[in-house]
């Protein structure tokens, strides 16, 4: 089984929880900004998004006026 076939762990660990927090936005209105829905958003923000859409990423970012690296780090496991 290759490692994109997993279903473990990705390695990749979203920080959008934090960025949230740091600019007082609610996930609800991250959504209304982007034009994803809340469930979405919440299985990205929770670690538990298999894959994510250039676009949707470029929105999310832009809507947080940060970087891909801002919100995406890797998170390998020890």
């Amino acid at each position: 089984m290759s490692p994109a076939e997993d279903d473990g762990p990705s390695g990749i660990h979203c920080r959008l929880d934090e960025l949230l927090a740091e600019r007082g936005m609610t996930l609800a209105r991250l959504s209304e900004l982007v034009g994803v829905s809340v469930v979405n958003l919440s299985v990205l923000k929770n670690d538990r998004a298999r894959a994510i859409r250039y676009s949707t990423l470029s929105a999310v970012c832009r809507a947080l006026d940060c970087e891909v690296g801002d919100l995406l780090v890797r998170a390998d496991p020890r």
